[in-house]
């Protein structure tokens, strides 16, 4: 029994002797729980809108203001011409138009009905409907009490989904998932393959070859370069075929922005793969450091804006967030280069800068 008992002390001591192995038992337990807690929810925050105001008059002002104090939703513009709304809409600075229509308080005093038109983002299907819903409880809510001090009106709410009229879920997963497989495979296995190396002792016969750090590096991320492309290409033939996603930007450019996301993804499995010293290292920093973030913090499920300012900032330095952001455009609005050249350059800076990086500490290891 006191041998028992001191092997089940030993374990404990090399338990809390590796960093590693406490991370997962108590780190990631704790940030999955703060992560989910904060993420995970159906309510709507600061969604950036913009209104048409045709009447301009008192019950307009006010129904604005009362939809903006909401706490729900932030002006982002007051437009002027029904020219303005599809320019904003591409853009992707706002995810819904509020319309009024001309003499809107006079239509509601004579004839105790007035239109109001929501065009809403569909591009994500998920939040147009509740961004939506929240607008119109506003509108009923107003018109409720309206209509307590002994009136009768109602509005003639008019709605409309834009770029996904039919709110198929797939124009919001496909890119997600895009996003999602080629990060993870292209990352993932590139860290793998390098960590292997050191694992089965053959790395030393690569430090004594003629060949230099970047030829090596060069060398082992090619044939992922093309399996991830070819991915890449599987995903958008099955969204275009099989669930009817279209493809309304052009094709070459959404192929080169493929191929840009998975160069990005490639030097960031290079750099994993500098601090694993094996394969499970390397496999658990991809999956931890990557997966998460792709899932949660880039815009695939739940809608940044909704999130603590903490986490919208560090939003910001996961690069699938503007990957998908691109590919939405692409894919769904119809946009060119024109439009995601800010994303695509990011993207790009990213990428070299995360490259430098691991070729820098390889060639240091090789040393």
């Amino acid at each position: 029994m006191k041998s028992f008992f001191g092997f089940v002390k030993k374990e404990f001591l090399h338990i809390f002797r590796d960093p590693r192995t406490m991370l997962v038992l108590f780190g990631m337990p704790v940030a999955l729980v703060l992560i989910f807690g904060y993420v995970v929810t159906n309510e709507i925050k600061d969604i950036p809108i913009a209104v048409l105001d045709h009447s301009k008059d008192e019950m307009t002002r006010e129904i604005t203001q009362k939809i903006i104090s909401s706490g729900y939703f932030k002006l982002m513009a007051e437009l002027t011409s029904s020219n303005d709304v599809e320019a904003m809409m591409l853009k992707g600075d706002i995810k819904e138009v509020i319309i009024f229509e001309p003499g809107f308080a006079v239509s509601l005093q004579k004839d105790g009905k007035a239109d109001v038109q929501l065009l809403a983002d569909a591009s994500d299907p998920n939040t147009a409907n509740l961004i939506v819903n929240y607008t119109k409880g506003i509108l009923f809510d107003y018109l409720n009490k309206q209509n307590q001090a002994g009136t009768s009106y109602q509005f003639d709410t008019r709605v409309r989904m834009v770029y996904n009229q039919s709110l198929k879920g797939v124009y919001m997963f496909v890119p997600g998932t895009m996003a999602m497989i080629l990060m993870l495979i292209s990352a993932m296995m590139t860290s793998i393959s390098i960590a292997r190396e050191k694992e089965l002792g053959t790395m030393e016969v690569l430090m004594v070859s003629p060949l230099k750090p970047f030829q090596i590096i060069i060398g082992k991320v090619i044939p992922y370069i093309v399996l991830s492309f070819i991915n890449a290409v599987v995903i958008i033939l099955l969204g275009f075929f099989v669930f009817g996603l279209p493809v309304r930007g052009s094709l070459v450019l959404l192929l080169a922005e493929n191929l840009l996301f998975i160069s990005l993804a490639l030097s960031l499995g290079i750099l994993i793969s500098t601090v694993s010293e094996s394969q499970q290292v390397a496999m658990f920093i991809s999956l931890f450091a990557l997966m998460l973030p792709t899932i949660l913090l880039s815009g695939f499920i739940y809608p940044i804006e909704n999130m603590p300012v903490i986490l919208q900032v560090i939003s910001y330095a996961m690069p699938p967030k503007y990957f998908i952001i691109i590919i939405k455009d692409i894919m769904i609005k119809g946009e060119g280069l024109g439009l995601v050249w800010e994303e695509t350059l990011i993207l790009f800076g990213m990428m070299i800068f995360f490259l430098l990086i691991a070729v820098k500490r390889f060639k240091t290891r090789l040393e």
